[in-house]
């Protein structure tokens, strides 16, 4: 194991890394802007060094600024978290140039799934059922006879794309130029490659994830899955596992889990990674992107089964095998997560200083946050500042015990998003399992 590693980010998934560090006798090394100097992660790690002003790019996009903290504190890996450089494939080059261990997959496997065009055609040469599309567009007109001939309503998607930026919805043909031009200007602003493709919109349907974890021997395990089909603006607000809507589905269960650990095992994967799917009320399932990194919504999965992918990952990033025993780790009791954003209640981005917290409590209640009294929430990154994650045996008792949770929570200085999770679990349709993506579409119908 290594004796020291750097957490390249901030925030609530920095803290967690740092804890996992601290419970396997790791040193940490934390990197900050000068907007985070009186961040928790900075006060939890080992070490910690500033390096750059608040924006992403003068910090935790800086990437020889990381790699040189990392060379001169003498840290042997870096773990990316997610977001930020968690799936730069030029960012795991130049630590692997450097002698550094990067926490993830390989830069090639990074590419080749991050390129989602490539990550299709590599589902499809996994056997893994992809939706109905066509590969990248060569122009405005080029969308337009696509559209025409997958027949609408379809998806512009930038290949590079990510938190729902570089999307964009077809209802006609003679929408899609237009459609395109806006996707394609968005994804070059966003993601330096504009460069985007089709697929049919599939609807209503479910978000189902498969998380899976694969070691450099070539084993590969997937450990459940997650429905994460509560979406705003295609951001995910809630997650669950198991995935209500697979109930009393398994074999269509296991065929998911399969095509998840083929896929890992057809790129030569190693580390944490998420195949993302579409399941439809008919039983179909096709393949949308496979996430190289660690989930947000990870915890839900280590509630259900007991293991901490965090500690895993920098496991086999240092060598160490898989111990498990067959394909799937077994899954128990019921999981959900609320993710809590600083925002109004207009869904606008809510900034300022803490001035009081109060954690629910419990057993089988989480919260991992990077708050406390004093903390500051600045405006230049995400607006996610925690994540309440509670389990029980049922999905009717986790239901119970996510809204015990929040109406515990307390969170000043700072508005948040809370009362919106109070009406989605509240809502009929969630409740019944039965949802989709358009779920919020619903909500205050």
């Amino acid at each position: 194991m290594f004796e020291k590693i750097l957490i390249a980010n901030r925030g609530e998934i920095a803290v967690r890394v740092i804890r996992a560090c601290k419970e396997m006798g790791v040193k940490s090394v934390a990197v900050y802007s000068t907007a985070d100097a009186g961040s928790l992660h900075v006060n939890l790690a080992d070490e910690a060094y500033c390096i750059g002003g608040p924006r992403p790019q003068e910090s935790y996009l800086n990437e020889d600024a990381i790699i040189t903290v990392a060379l001169e504190s003498g840290a042997k890996a870096i773990h990316p978290g997610y977001g930020f450089l968690s799936e730069n494939a030029g960012f795991a080059r130049e630590c692997r140039d450097h002698g550094l261990v990067f926490a993830g997959p390989s830069p090639e496997v990074i590419s080749r799934m991050g390129d989602k065009d490539v990550a299709r055609r590599t589902a499809r040469a996994a056997g893994v059922p992809v939706v109905p599309g066509c590969d990248l567009l060569a122009g405005p007109d080029d969308a337009a006879a696509e559209a025409e001939r997958i027949g609408c309503p379809v998806l512009i998607k930038a290949r590079a794309g990510g938190g729902g930026r570089g999307i964009r919805k077809v209802e006609r043909p003679e929408d899609a130029a237009a459609a395109y031009n806006e996707a394609h200007a968005e994804a070059q602003s966003a993601f330096g490659d504009g460069e985007c493709y089709m697929e049919k919109f599939v609807h209503p349907a479910h978000h189902v994830e498969v998380q899976v974890l694969a070691d450099m021997a070539g084993n590969v395990v997937s450990l459940g899955e997650r429905e994460c089909s509560v979406q705003r603006r295609n951001q995910k607000l809630l997650e669950e596992s198991p995935a209500p809507c697979l109930e009393g589905h398994d074999d269509i269960r296991a065929a998911m889990h399969k095509a998840a650990r083929d896929l890992a095992r057809e790129v030569g994967y190693v580390g944490v990674g998420t195949v993302e799917l579409l399941y439809t009320d008919a039983g179909e399932f096709y393949f949308m992107e496979m996430n190289t990194r660690l989930q947000v919504e990870h915890p839900v999965t280590e509630m259900v089964t007991g293991m901490d992918l965090v500690k895993w990952q920098l496991r086999v990033a240092a060598g160490q095998e898989l111990p498990c025993e067959g394909d799937e780790v077994p899954v128990v009791k019921h999981a959900i997560e609320c993710r809590i954003n600083a925002e109004t209640p207009q869904g606008l981005p809510s900034c300022g200083t803490v001035t009081g917290l109060h954690a629910p409590g419990g057993p089988w209640v989480r919260l991992d946050s990077a708050l406390y009294a004093g903390a500051k929430v600045p405006p230049y990154y995400d607006s996610m500042v925690g994540k309440l994650i509670v389990s029980s045996p049922t999905r009717e008792e986790a239901i119970r015990k996510m809204r015990a949770g929040l109406g515990e929570l307390v969170i000043e200085g700072v508005s948040t998003n809370v009362d919106l999770h109070f009406d989605i679990l509240a809502n009929p349709e969630f409740a019944s399992g039965n949802y989709h993506t358009n779920l919020m579409e619903h909500l205050y119908e």
